[in-house]
């Protein structure tokens, strides 16, 4: 069974991956009551702030509806210390949303990603957000894939913990023994060992938060967050979790910060059977090290994840595009920095 080396101390720093708060309160709490309905109305209220640019993407001719229309979501984890006035994204993943089959597809852009900044010129996509907050994250994404992002979710790491902790811990298959920094910083405080194990909320921020001992470096991180949030669903519908719904919501509350309405969050309920039958995209790429690390995205890759994130839009589905801006067709550019 799992072992750690530390106990938890006072939480500072939140890092890594707090997507899954998003899919537990979408699809787990919505439906189970009147009480958590009233709590979740009041936590929704007090987190939706509009994009400057307003309710419509500029690549989109009129505004979409989540009920009616295909629509995409951008989540962005940040990594934020108390007191911070700015931070870097730690977590950037597009999902998009077919009303017809009520499918899913999801893409998971490494955080060192050298590409144009709308406004900065080239740099790595965390980056962003720092500059430029949730609109600029946004604008980067839509500028890298050309596709548009219709709504944005933006989660502190401070509810990560605390909401694994909330569920009792999470079961997660560990591919390999390995120690990390606590969410104190305190280095190897925790270690993971190889094989199935029950987490709780300090183990799951450490399980996603590696990277460096991992030989596909942010890819693999990028599958181990997914495997959180399937994680996180399993428990959040298992009936034992029920009763602590509640707290959840009070642990988001003040950690969520969004462009939805409580009835657009209702109307993802719709795609809570496809849950667990998400298609999960993968971009590729290779690293660049010249006294700045950066993850050089393939054009293709690019490319082709654009088109199928398109189509699945239905977005121009037989138009073929390209969008080569932030490749590796600018590695030449990324050297010299």
């Amino acid at each position: 069974m799992y072992r750690r080396e530390i106990r938890r101390n006072k939480k500072r720093r939140r890092r890594n991956m707090l997507l899954t708060s998003f899919f537990l309160i979408f699809f787990c709490v919505i439906g189970y009551g009147g009480y958590l309905t009233l709590k979740l109305v009041n936590a929704t209220d007090q987190s939706v702030e509009q994009l400057k640019r307003g309710n419509k993407s500029e690549l989109r001719e009129e505004t979409v509806n989540v009920k009616d229309d295909n629509f995409s979501v951008l989540f962005i984890g940040i990594d934020a210390r108390e007191g911070d006035k700015v931070s870097r994204s730690d977590a950037l993943i597009l999902a998009t949303f077919n009303k017809k089959d009520k499918s899913v597809k999801m893409v998971s852009i490494p955080r060192d990603s050298y590409v144009e900044v709308p406004g900065r010129g080239m740099d790595k996509i965390n980056h962003a957000h720092a500059f430029g907050g949730v609109d600029l994250a946004v604008q980067s994404v839509e500028n890298l894939f050309q596709v548009p992002v219709d709504h944005y979710v933006r989660l502190d790491f401070r509810a990560f913990i605390e909401i694994v902790d909330t569920l009792g811990g999470v079961e997660v298959e560990v591919p390999k023994t390995f120690s990390v920094q606590d969410s104190d910083d305190n280095e190897d405080a925790i270690t993971l060992y190889e094989g199935n194990q029950e987490l709780d909320g300090e183990e799951a921020l450490a399980f996603v938060r590696m990277r460096k001992q991992d030989p596909t470096g942010d890819i693999g991180r990028g599958e181990r967050q997914k495997q959180i949030i399937k994680a996180i669903i399993e428990k959040g519908t298992s009936l034992s979790s029920i009763t602590k719904y509640g707290k959840v919501i009070d642990n988001l509350e003040e950690n969520i910060q969004m462009d939805l309405s409580f009835g657009e969050i209702a109307a993802l309920h719709n795609y809570a059977g496809s849950i667990n039958d998400i298609k999960s995209l993968q971009l590729s790429g290779s690293n660049s090290n010249n006294g700045t690390f950066y993850y050089m995205l393939d054009e293709k890759s690019v490319d082709s994840i654009s088109n199928e994130l398109r189509s699945h839009l239905d977005m121009n589905s037989t138009e073929s595009i390209t969008v080569s801006k932030g490749t590796n067709s600018t590695s030449e550019s990324a050297s010299q920095e």
